[in-house]
């Protein structure tokens, strides 16, 4: 069977975005059983916000896409909170907040770029 890919996918930022919702993943594997509906899922959804937007986005003219971008965006920051929470609760190292961090800082940036590219265009 012929494998099949979407436009969005061969973009570096969808991609970075889903390995970062594999770390989301990992790291809410060990949040107690309190925050399975509470930190855990908002975190995850969250996560996934960032690359579902993108390949929502992607395809659409640029001022659909560059909206798009905006709510992927948002949820990236939406992350940089759960983090903190998971962090100041316990649930995760300091060291762990900072790589996620780093990660969001690098996503936005991506998006940053790619928005800015899209005006140019």
């Amino acid at each position: 069977m012929k494998e099949v890919s979407f436009d969005f996918e061969g973009l570096s930022v969808y991609q970075k975005a889903l390995d970062f919702i594999d770390e989301v993943y990992k790291q809410t594997e060990s949040f107690p059983k309190k925050e399975l509906y509470g930190l855990s899922s908002q975190f995850i959804r969250a996560a996934c916000s960032i690359s579902l937007n993108i390949a929502e986005g992607k395809g659409d003219s640029n001022a659909q896409f560059n909206r798009f971008l905006n709510i992927a965006k948002n949820s990236a920051k939406e992350c940089v909170v759960c983090s903190t929470i998971a962090f100041r609760q316990g649930y995760i190292k300091k060291s762990k907040d900072l790589d996620n961090r780093q990660q969001l800082a690098e996503l936005l940036k991506m998006i940053a770029g790619l928005q800015r590219f899209l005006k140019e265009g």
